[in-house]
C-alpha cells in the first residue's frame, strides 16, 4: 500500500510542471490573439503550438511581413545617417601685409587638422570673391561631428594660439558662419583638388518661416539643376553673432576648378534659381576656393 502511495505522489509532482507549462501556453495564446486583434490581423484559426513557432516559420504570412521589418534593413538605414557641422571663416587680409605672413597664416591654420575634433579642415587664398559688399581674400573650411566638437576646437589652446599669433595681426575683417546641413550625404572629408563655391544669404527682416523654407528649398534644389556639383550642403547659421546677419549658408563641392568654371556657362539656369528667392534677400556673399592638392603645401 505504501508503494502505491509513493507512485501516486511521484506522478503528481511530475505532472505539476507540465500543468503550469500548459497554463503558460494558454495565457500566451490568449495574449497573442488579443495582440493580433489590436493589429487588425485575422484572429480565427488555431493558435501556434509553441511560443517560438511564429518567429521560426520559414514562410511568414503577408500580413506579418507588412508589419515587421527585418532588423538588418533598419540597421543599414541607421548606420548610413550622419551629421556634419560646417564651419566657414572668411578673412580679409590687410592691403600691405607681407605675402610670407599670409602663407604662414594659411599653413598654421592647416596644421589644426591634426586636432582630434576635426573631421576635415582646409585653409588658403580664395580663387575669387563675388561679393559686392566685402573683399575677402582667404577662407578656412572645416567640419566636425557635433557642435560640442566645434566648441572644443574653438577653445583648444593650439587654435587660440594660431589665431592670436598668425591671423589677427594680418587681417582687417573676419566673418564666420556655422550650420548643420539639413540633408548631408557623401564623404565627410573634401578630397584634395576639389573646388568649393560657398554662398551666404541674408534674409530680409520680418520674413516668416514659409519664406525661409522657400529659400532653403530653392538652394537645396541647386544640385539637381547642376550635375557638376559633387556634394551640396545647406543649412541655417547657428552662430549669428559672427555672421554679419547672414542666416542661410551652402557649400557646393566640385571635382575641380574646371568643373566649377563650367558653371559660368549655365547662366540661364543660375538666373532661374536666383529669381525664386531674390525678393526674400537683403544680401549675398559668394566666394570660390580650390582645396590644395596636399594640405602640407605652402599656400
Amino acid at each position: 500500500m505504501k508503494l502505491v502511495e509513493q507512485i501516486v505522489r511521484s506522478l503528481s509532482t511530475t505532472q505539476l510542471p507540465l500543468a503550469r507549462s500548459n497554463q503558460r501556453i494558454q495565457i500566451y495564446s490568449q495574449n497573442l490573439r488579443h495582440s493580433r486583434k489590436m493589429l487588425g490581423l485575422k484572429t480565427s484559426g488555431p493558435a501556434p503550438p509553441t511560443p517560438c513557432s511564429h518567429f521560426l516559420s520559414p514562410n511568414p504570412t503577408t500580413a506579418t511581413s507588412r508589419h515587421f521589418k527585418p532588423y538588418s534593413s533598419f540597421r543599414s538605414i541607421k548606420m548610413s545617417a550622419e551629421q556634419i557641422v560646417e564651419h566657414v571663416v572668411l578673412f580679409k587680409a590687410k592691403p600691405d601685409v607681407d605675402p610670407s605672413k599670409l602663407s604662414a597664416m594659411a599653413n598654421n591654420l592647416n596644421s589644426l587638422t591634426s586636432l582630434n575634433q576635426v573631421v576635415h579642415l582646409s585653409a588658403g587664398p580664395l580663387i575669387r570673391d563675388r561679393s559686392s559688399s566685402f573683399s575677402f581674400t582667404h577662407i578656412l573650411h572645416s567640419r566636425y561631428k557635433t557642435k560640442s566638437d566645434l566648441a572644443d576646437y574653438s577653445a583648444h589652446p593650439d587654435h587660440v594660439s594660431v589665431v592670436k599669433e598668425y591671423v589677427l595681426p594680418v587681417v582687417d575683417d573676419i566673418m564666420a558662419v556655422d550650420w548643420i546641413p539639413t540633408d548631408f550625404s557623401g564623404p565627410s572629408e573634401v578630397p584634395p583638388g576639389s573646388a568649393l563655391r560657398v554662398t551666404f544669404l541674408k534674409l530680409k527682416e520680418n520674413l516668416g518661416e514659409n519664406e525661409k523654407s522657400q529659400v532653403l528649398s530653392a538652394v537645396g534644389g541647386i544640385k539637381e539643376k547642376f550635375p557638376g556639383i559633387e556634394q551640396l550642403t545647406v543649412g541655417e547659421n547657428f552662430s549669428p553673432g559672427r555672421g554679419k546677419g547672414f542666416s542661410i549658408a551652402s557649400i557646393a563641392v566640385f571635382k575641380g576648378v574646371n568643373e566649377l568654371e563650367a558653371l559660368e556657362s549655365q547662366t540661364e539656369l543660375a538666373n532661374e534659381q536666383k529669381e525664386k528667392v531674390k525678393d526674400f534677400l537683403d544680401g549675398v556673399v559668394v566666394v570660390d576656393y580650390a582645396v590644395p592638392p596636399t594640405q602640407s603645401a605652402s599656400l
